[in-house]
């Protein structure tokens, strides 16, 4: 038996694992959302108990000076991007079921594609470009502008994903100057400063079971993390890729349990090409870069 196919294996249960216990983060919010409490609130949990939830591994790596971003401007603007794009997203789960804002959420890994010649100075091949091309058109099917009035949650969600793929490209410009948890932790801590700073004239006080709520978001957060860094470690990125959009079939089946939501059928097929044109992407990038390894002739 090839030594890593096991290991394979078990990046993909770990991927799997993550996507199935995210959308709990999901569900939580929305409850908290639905309750009045202030999305930023909701927010400042996400980070602040992450930062908390993070800070083990961050001491067991370095000591007490790891704990110090060693780009504390860079990890800011970081926070500030995954700041942009939580609000966002528990905002536009005041207006979407979970699964439909999930779906639009998903045009991130083509917004990512799209901006990479310009902030990473990737090159990105026609194919490529044709795959991100039907990947909006699939987008539009799920949206269907024109033909259903236009809510507000998905523009919301829109903006949640074009957040996060700037996010994820400012990520993939420091991957492996440190460990991955290290830099969660650093991108939560910088998170949770600004988040305070921002929610103290807009807090409400939480009642113990909302206080629990919140504590369940940073637990949600730092397990799923944690998962997909560790699936990480064991598989190829190119593999795990299109594994995250398992998390809608976990959010479909979470939405229709607490709120009794479930996606029409022009949704899941907007969602399939998404799926299709996110795995072509990996693929590619994945030949892409055995391409680059191989040793010159």
């Amino acid at each position: 038996m090839d030594p890593e196919k096991p290991r394979t294996i078990i990046g993909i249960a770990l991927m799997l694992g993550a996507m199935a216990v995210l959308p709990f983060l999901d569900v939580v919010a929305k409850m908290l959302g639905n309750q009045g409490m202030p999305i930023l609130q909701i927010v400042w949990a996400r980070m602040a108990f992450s930062a908390l939830l993070t800070l083990p591994f961050t001491l067991r790596h370095g000591g007490i000076p790891a704990i110090r971003p060693d780009r504390p401007a860079y990890h800011t603007l970081r926070a500030a991007l995954l700041i942009a794009a939580t609000f966002l997203f528990f905002s536009a789960l005041k207006y979407l079921p979970i699964a439909d804002a999930l779906a639009i959420f998903f045009v991130q890994p083509l917004i990512l594609t799209a901006i990479s010649p310009i902030l990473l100075n990737e090159k990105v091949g026609p194919r490529r470009w044709a795959a991100v091309a039907v990947g909006f058109v699939g987008t539009l099917i799920i949206i269907r502008p024109g033909f259903t009035d236009l809510n507000p949650g998905t523009l919301l969600a829109l903006g949640a994903g074009a957040s996060l793929a700037v996010y994820f490209a400012m990520t993939r410009r420091i991957a492996g100057s440190a460990p991955a948890m290290v830099t969660t932790f650093h991108t939560s801590l910088m998170g949770a400063i600004l988040t305070t700073l921002a929610v103290i004239p807009l807090w409400d006080p939480p009642t113990a079971a909302q206080w629990g709520l919140l504590f369940l978001i940073g637990c949600f957060a730092t397990v799923g993390h944690f998962l997909i860094v560790r699936a990480y470690d064991h598989a190829e990125a190119s593999l795990l890729a299109p594994l995250a959009y398992t998390e809608i079939i976990m959010a479909t089946l979470a939405g229709w349990w607490f709120f009794g939501d479930f996606p029409d059928g022009w949704t899941f097929f907007g969602v399939a090409i998404l799926i299709a044109c996110a795995t072509y992407i990996s693929i590619r990038e994945r030949k892409a870069a055995l391409k680059a390894i191989a040793p010159r002739a």
